[in-house]
């Protein structure tokens, strides 16, 4: 026997209710001025692709592409075949963004995510990971330091007069300067 009209309408508005509520009860588990935890998400609490976007404000299409770099993995499939992640798939992708925002590497990333699963791991090991990344970053910057100095000088060899272009002052000096062997 199908349901009545009335009767589907009703299943309807408790689906939609009980969303709303499973809505509420994570929304209240993050903190939104910084979409980082500020509780546990509901063990049951399960999410779409689209869902586990907006709650870790990145794109679908970048969970997607963590999940293809094997960094998160979904919990389950719906009966429709849509992809359902849980709160430790939140956890993972914040802790993703978090190590992004030091710089890291989506490949140092799955380094420390495969240091955390192994027994034989230590926090030195990653202490180890952090040192080295500091150290290249520290080479970076002293590198773009010295490319803000040299130009830095090109700039104050020109009074920014309307010369022609075959007189340009910055131009003449990388032209001077083109055919040396920079090393780093």
């Amino acid at each position: 026997m199908e349901p009545r009209p009335n009767e589907l309408r009703i299943s309807s508005l408790q689906l939609v209710s009980e969303k709303e509520k499973q809505k509420n009860s994570v929304s209240g588990a993050l903190d939104s001025s910084h979409g980082q935890q500020s509780g546990s998400l509901p063990n049951d609490a399960t999410f779409t692709i689209g869902k586990l976007a907006k709650l870790t404000q990145i794109s679908a299409d970048t969970v997607r592409y963590y999940e293809k770099e094997g960094l998160i993995n979904p919990a389950q499939k719906s009966h429709g075949g849509y992809r359902l992640y849980t709160g430790d798939a939140v956890r993972r992708l914040n802790f993703i963004k978090h190590a992004q925002h030091c710089g890291l590497s989506l490949s140092e990333i799955r380094e420390l995510l495969e240091m955390k699963r192994r027994d034989d791991s230590c926090c030195s090991d990653i202490r180890t990971v952090a040192l080295h990344k500091k150290l290249l970053l520290e080479s970076k910057i002293k590198a773009l330091q010295a490319m803000s100095n040299a130009l830095s000088s090109l700039i104050e060899t020109c009074n920014d007069d309307a010369k022609p272009l075959d007189e340009c002052p910055i131009l003449s000096a990388l032209e001077r300067n083109s055919d040396q062997v920079f090393i780093r």
